[in-house]
């Protein structure tokens, strides 16, 4: 299974996901949700730390990005973020659940042009992290794809 690789990828090749247990609940076509235990992402006041937030939302995005390229059949590729935008609107009291959305099949069929004419592209994912249906942290970044 495809999410079963990627999460064998971010956690050998980056290691700090393997320390804040960043794990895969759910991939379809239209999103892909991560989690990390709240106990072992906390700051001093009992919530969940900034920099835990910030990592899960980029890596998830990130990982959007890979399983894209793998699904359209570019399995040697260059992915990393240029750009990003991360807004904090409440703390997270319990354990962190990132929702990342794919883009549309328009900017997908985009990117795979590009990356076919010019062995580069690049793509805007956003993710939140979300709690008791309030939204607590929204992520906007731009990746860059390069063949390799």
């Amino acid at each position: 299974m495809l999410t079963n690789k990627l999460l064998n990828k971010i956690h050998s090749q980056i290691p700090l996901t393997n320390h804040m247990k960043i794990d895969i609940k759910k991939y379809d076509s239209t999103e892909l949700i991560t989690t990390a235990p709240l106990d072992i992402n906390i700051n001093d006041k009992g919530t969940a730390f900034a920099g835990s937030l910030s990592t899960i939302t980029t890596i998830s995005a990130w990982s959007i990005c890979w399983l894209i390229t793998q699904e359209l059949g570019f399995y040697d590729t260059s992915i990393v973020i240029i750009k990003n935008q991360t807004n904090f609107f409440r703390p997270v009291t319990k354990d962190i659940l990132c929702t990342s959305i794919k883009p549309s099949k328009q900017e997908i069929t985009q990117l795979k042009e590009k990356l076919q004419r010019k062995k580069s592209g690049s793509i805007t994912i956003k993710s939140s992290i979300t709690e008791d249906e309030n939204t607590c942290v929204n992520f906007e970044g731009v990746y860059v794809i390069k063949l390799l």
